[in-house]
């Protein structure tokens, strides 16, 4: 495979920018992996296409507001991207930073509200490692100060809507620096419509991190490496996958890191091991699932390992078919724009 048979024409105005008025009022298309059929439906109806029995999976990660704005010591403006914490104790984190002139290992970054960070090195390509003090509530401070980190294609500024619409209304474990956006859709109503068809829910987390939207740089995806992701698997959740496995009931995943954490965590037997750990699997047309039966999904960038991960569930014709169909009825792409659910 490589990168070129993955790019497909998406005009610009169809990259939503602003979320739907509710999060339910979104558009589903629907894609059934054995007819070709491709359907249309609202977001609403989505309880319509579970069945008793089935499973439905949730990635329970909450993003945190990871932009910060500050400056360095000498009065030049900097841009702290934060990506993800390095160690259990201390607020040491790997981050971008954006300023006229790199930043120096030990200098000083001043931020809003008293904080400081030490540039302590340079991490792993083009991102830092940095320190920042230990002498306040670390997230209380974050929340105040930090802004949402929202793609950068959607070309508006932050609103203060953005804190709460780029957040699921499950969202629970801290970590991420971009939303689980299948998840978005739902209401706790929508979620209680879904049980009530006879289904169970359960979570796991994966902490979204830049590497799941970093551009692939290689045209033979064999040399295409993926950034590693914090994941836990709950006990719970593992028996109950295990036993949608051994039975009639389906494992649906709601979006592509759920995707990506249940089929890292299986085992070669084809049953899920609970535990926690950090997940770099790379899926691409080839790769046989084992433990995935449907899949929720938004509609991903060209190019990109989302897309690649969801061509190789559907298959990357009829995928494309649908991407095709998806630009005619003009369905809105990427993070706020619409759902499809393939099956």
């Amino acid at each position: 495979m490589l990168l070129k048979d993955f790019d497909y024409y998406l005009p610009a105005e169809l990259i939503a920018q602003v979320p739907a008025e509710k999060r339910e009022a979104s558009r589903l298309m629907t894609l059934e992996r054995n007819s070709g059929i491709i359907g249309e439906a609202g977001f609403a109806t989505v309880a319509d296409y579970f069945r008793s029995g089935d499973l439905l999976v949730l990635n329970d990660t909450r993003v945190i507001p990871a932009r910060l704005l500050g400056t360095k010591e000498s009065g030049g403006r900097v841009e702290v991207f934060l990506v993800r914490k390095l160690q259990n104790h201390g607020e040491v984190w790997q981050c971008l930073i954006k300023a006229s002139k790199p930043p120096q290992p030990g200098g000083l970054i001043l931020f809003p509200g008293g904080m400081t960070c030490q540039v302590v090195e340079r991490h792993a390509g083009e991102s830092w490692q940095v320190s920042f003090r230990a002498d306040v509530d670390f997230h209380t401070w974050l929340e105040q100060f930090g802004r949402m980190p929202l793609p950068p294609y959607i070309k508006r500024e932050v609103a203060d809507a953005d804190r709460e619409r780029y957040q699921t209304v499950f969202a629970r474990q801290r970590g991420a620096v971009a939303a689980p956006t299948a998840g978005l859709h739902f209401t706790e109503e929508l979620l209680q419509a879904v049980k009530a068809r006879g289904v169970e829910i359960v979570t796991l987390t994966l902490h979204v991190g830049l590497g799941t939207f970093m551009p692939v740089r290689v045209e033979d995806l064999r040399e295409h490496r993926m950034h590693r992701e914090y994941y836990a698997v709950p006990e719970e959740t593992a028996r109950a996958v295990n036993a949608r496995k051994q039975g009639t009931g389906r494992v649906i995943a709601l979006g592509t890191t759920t995707t990506r954490a249940l089929e890292h965590a299986a085992r070669p037997d084809g049953t899920l091991a609970a535990g926690e750990g950090e997940a770099d699997i790379f899926i691409y047309p080839g790769y046989r699932f084992q433990l995935v039966d449907a899949l929720i999904t938004n509609f991903h960038l060209p190019q990109s390992t989302l897309l690649m991960l969801v061509a190789a569930f559907s298959g990357k014709d009829l995928l494309f078919q649908a991407y095709a169909e998806a630009v005619r009825r003009r369905f809105r792409f990427f993070s706020y724009g619409d759902a499809m659910m393939i099956f």
